[in-house]
């Protein structure tokens, strides 16, 4: 019961954060477009959580942007305390989610690896 309790207020806050990014991060030279929150994961006492983000750009940029995010910690702490229902609003720690840029790694090496169907005409046995 207690895990259900966590994922939904998890999903909760992903959701209330990343709707009021463009609030929170307009007229910063970072723009909100540029990010993605990918998940978000409170402790079990509900004082703390982690929020992953996904920051589109090279790494120059996703430090500054993970900065900008940092530094607006609080303005996010208190739009989750005015939007959401909880005994304790958690602290914020915002941490760069690079499991899309792996994936996308993952990819590019398949697409250099040559089709079936070219392996099986070179003559070589089939594996199976």
């Amino acid at each position: 019961m207690a895990v259900d309790r966590l994922e939904r207020v998890n999903s909760l806050l992903k959701r209330v954060i990343a709707e009021s990014m463009f609030s929170v991060m307009q007229g910063d030279s970072v723009a909100p477009g540029l990010f993605t929150v990918t998940d978000v994961k409170c402790g079990k006492d509900l004082r703390d959580a982690t929020v992953m983000v996904s920051v589109f750009g090279d790494d120059a940029l996703k430090e500054t942007a993970l900065q900008h995010l940092k530094h607006n910690a609080k303005r996010f702490q208190q739009i989750i305390n005015r939007e959401v229902r909880l005994k304790f609003t958690p602290r914020l720690v915002f941490k760069l989610d690079l499991s899309l840029e792996r994936g996308d790694a993952v990819l590019a090496l398949l697409d250099k690896l040559p089709p079936i169907a070219e392996q099986e005409s070179d003559g070589q046995p089939d594996p199976a």
